[in-house]
C-alpha cells in the first residue's frame, strides 16, 4: 500500500484520524488544505470569501491532481470528490477511505456552516450538502468506516478494514 487518501465531510475526523493513522503505520502525513492554502497563500476562508467556492474547488482540484508522495497517509478537503481526475489521481495512489458520520454528529461537529468555511454555495443546508456529497463519497471511496465514534475507535476500526483490504489480516 503506497498511500490512503481520507475522503468525507468536514468535520468527519480526516486530518485528526489521519495524524493518527499515520503514526500507526510509520507513514508521512498530507493535509491537502494546508497544500491549499500553501499554494493559493491565503486561507481556506479568505478563498471562499474573495473567490468563491468554485475558485477553492478548482484551486483543490490542481492540488490534489498533483500530489506525488508513498507511504503517505493524505487527508483531503470535503468537495476533493468533485474532481474527478484528482481523486482518480490519488486513487492511482492507493485505496480511498471514505469516513462516513451521521448527520447528527456533523452538525455538532460542524456548527455554523458559514464559519466552517464549508466550499459549497451560500444558500447550502448541511442536508442538501450531504445529498450532493454522498452519492460521489461512495463512488470514489474503496473503504468505507463509521466515524460517529470516537476518534481511537474509529482509527481501530480503520486499521480493521485496510488490513482485510490489503489481505495483511
Amino acid at each position: 500500500m503506497t498511500c490512503i487518501s481520507l475522503i468525507g465531510m468536514p468535520a468527519v475526523g480526516k486530518s485528526t484520524v489521519g495524524v493518527l493513522l499515520a503514526k500507526a503505520l510509520g507513514y508521512d502525513f498530507m493535509d491537502t488544505d494546508l497544500l491549499i492554502q500553501v499554494k493559493a497563500q491565503r486561507t481556506l476562508a479568505q478563498i471562499l470569501a474573495q473567490d468563491g467556492f468554485l475558485a477553492l474547488r478548482e484551486i483543490e482540484a490542481d492540488v490534489i491532481a498533483t500530489v506525488q508522495c508513498s507511504r503517505t497517509v493524505i487527508a483531503t478537503g470535503g468537495s476533493a470528490v468533485y474532481a474527478e481526475s484528482g481523486m482518480a489521481h490519488l486513487r492511482n495512489l492507493g485505496p480511498a477511505v471514505y469516513l462516513r458520520a451521521s448527520v447528527n454528529v456533523l452538525q455538532q461537529r460542524i456548527g455554523d456552516l458559514n464559519t466552517r468555511g464549508v466550499a459549497a454555495e451560500a444558500n447550502a443546508t448541511l442536508d442538501s450538502i450531504l445529498a450532493e456529497r454522498i452519492p460521489l463519497y461512495e463512488e470514489c471511496a474503496d473503504l468505507t468506516v463509521d466515524a460517529d465514534q470516537s476518534i481511537q475507535t474509529v482509527l481501530t476500526n480503520l486499521l480493521h478494514a485496510l488490513s482485510i483490504h490489503t489481505g495483511s489480516a
